[in-house]
């Protein structure tokens, strides 16, 4: 599939671009939200029980952009000067001013995200997602929310942009698997707009 083609066949709209950023900036970026990021590990409600998410996670943007998600209220700390250059680039691809950013650190293989779709109230009618992903490639699924059977699977490699926008949050939802297969730590970004 060629860079700009739409993964999805019908009801949304989901743009890859896999050398976004250069292997030297993929790795700078990498190493400097490996430490400069303020991770942490939380617990989220599923089904009503109370788990720790499997990955550790933060929450950056601008001033009183909260957002809550699956029982957690994230209250944003103040963007990294290495959160700001990213964040600026996809928002040249995007065409769209980002004001917050999910961050997500996979430590292996067994760190995953399950099926979801970024539907909460803060994001909007339709919600654009920009995902940045640094680090170990992954394999990234996106699923008919309607014919459970309509999968699309897509790696997302180390300096890779993923562009979701229009009704793709309405009718499809996606998850990042887990893996068998050793596999190193990646930190994924997923820009949004809380309006």
């Amino acid at each position: 599939m060629s860079e700009n083609q739409n993964l999805l066949p019908f009801q949304g709209e989901a743009y890859f671009y896999p050398d976004f950023f250069s292997k030297s900036k993929s790795d700078f970026y990498f190493n400097q939200l490996l430490d400069e990021i303020r991770w942490k590990q939380e617990p989220i409600k599923i089904f009503g029980k109370e788990v720790m998410q499997p990955r550790l996670t933060a929450w950056y943007g601008d001033e009183g952009k909260i957002y809550t998600y699956s029982g957690i209220t994230m209250i944003p700390h103040e963007w990294t000067p290495a959160l700001l250059e990213i964040r600026q680039k996809a928002e040249e691809i995007s065409k769209v001013r980002f004001t917050s950013a999910l961050l997500n650190l996979y430590r292996d293989g067994k760190d995953s995200m399950g099926w979801h779709r970024d539907n909460e109230k803060e994001l909007g009618l339709n919600p654009v997602i920009g995902s940045v992903t640094f680090g170990a490639s992954r394999c990234f699924q996106l699923r008919n929310y309607q014919d459970k059977k309509l999968i699309r699977s897509i790696d997302l490699s180390h300096g890779s942009f993923l562009l979701m926008q229009g009704e793709t949050q309405h009718f499809w939802e996606h998850q990042l698997p887990k893996v068998k297969n050793t596999v190193d730590v990646r930190i994924n970004i997923t820009f949004r707009v809380i309006k």
